[in-house]
């Protein structure tokens, strides 16, 4: 197929761009920069340039695939309206421009507040309608276009979608811990965080394209259910060196900043449904063996 993959170099897009050229699929990936579209043409796949901004290019990028991967987001969380915006804006674009054709549209989501107190599956609902909600409500939105000949699957990747070289929640949690001289958890720290390694998150990309999933297909990539945040704050606390503390919850916002929110929030996933679907089988390491390697200490 001739797929079109936003955020192609990104943490997970890289690997996702390297399964599918592995699968024999030809792909063109979106790229912000002149090092990015080089990057992209050094492993096989074509470049074209644009962002989460450039709506033109997003539908023309759309119009010319058999399939669409959405994985760009400006993960700006300091301005999360405009945030929001731009992948609302880019969801449209491309559910618009794929209307009526069946053609696969495969779409990063969130698994932020999907079911709190509880285990969420893949059977649990966004609760995000509308511009002015997380992510700019693109999960429901996208799952709309499904009513409009768009053969939709949803892909809701862990908290931490960890390994060497990751720039998201656990590098920003080692950061921390670094600049404070303590490795921190909230309250009591039993609220659990998913957690998938990159490389078999990007398997469950290629996957949901080459199965030929009902439209409408929601996934989990997450291979731990639910790894407890002090047990997450302790096994960085090893790997610094420095000892570890709960933080109560009227503080994580001084101590985390833009990170608390997400800290605080139990974010527990399974994936017995997309296992089942796609025969997927995570191999990768675990958060913990991860967190363990020396990698995130660089």
């Amino acid at each position: 197929m001739r797929i079109f993959v936003t955020g192609a170099t990104g943490w997970i897009g890289s690997t996702v761009v390297d399964q599918l050229l592995d699968a024999g699929h030809d792909v063109t990936g979106l790229a912000r920069s002149a090092a990015s579209a080089t990057a992209l043409e050094a492993k096989g796949a074509a470049a074209l340039r644009g962002d989460l901004d450039d709506l033109d290019g997003i539908r023309a990028g759309a119009a010319a695939a058999e399939a669409v991967v959405h994985l760009a987001n400006k993960h700006d969380f300091a301005s999360p309206a405009l945030n929001n915006k731009a992948e609302r804006g880019a969801v449209q674009a491309i559910g618009d421009e794929l209307a009526g054709s069946d053609r696969p549209f495969v779409l990063a989501a969130a698994m932020f507040r999907l079911a709190p107190g509880r285990v969420a599956t893949e059977q649990d609902r966004s609760p995000f309608h509308g511009i002015d909600s997380m992510r700019g409500g693109s999960e429901n939105l996208a799952l709309e276009f499904a009513e409009r000949g768009v053969h939709t699957i949803v892909t809701r990747f862990a908290p931490t979608v960890h390994g060497d070289g990751d720039n998201g929640f656990t590098a920003a949690l080692v950061a921390t811990a670094r600049a404070k001289g303590v490795s921190a958890y909230i309250g009591d720290g039993a609220n659990r965080w998913a957690a998938v390694h990159r490389l078999d998150a990007g398997r469950i990309v290629q996957l949901a394209l080459d199965k030929r999933l009902s439209a409408g297909t929601v996934l989990h990539a997450a291979a731990e259910t639910g790894v407890p945040t002090r047990e997450i704050a302790e096994a960085i606390g090893r790997g610094l060196g420095i000892p570890v503390a709960s933080v109560p919850a009227d503080r994580a916002a001084e101590h985390f900043g833009w990170l608390s929110r997400f800290y605080e929030t139990d974010m527990a996933a399974a994936s017995e449904a997309t296992r089942a679907v796609l025969g997927w089988t995570p191999g990768g390491p675990t958060l913990a063996g991860d967190l363990g390697s020396g990698c995130y200490y660089r």
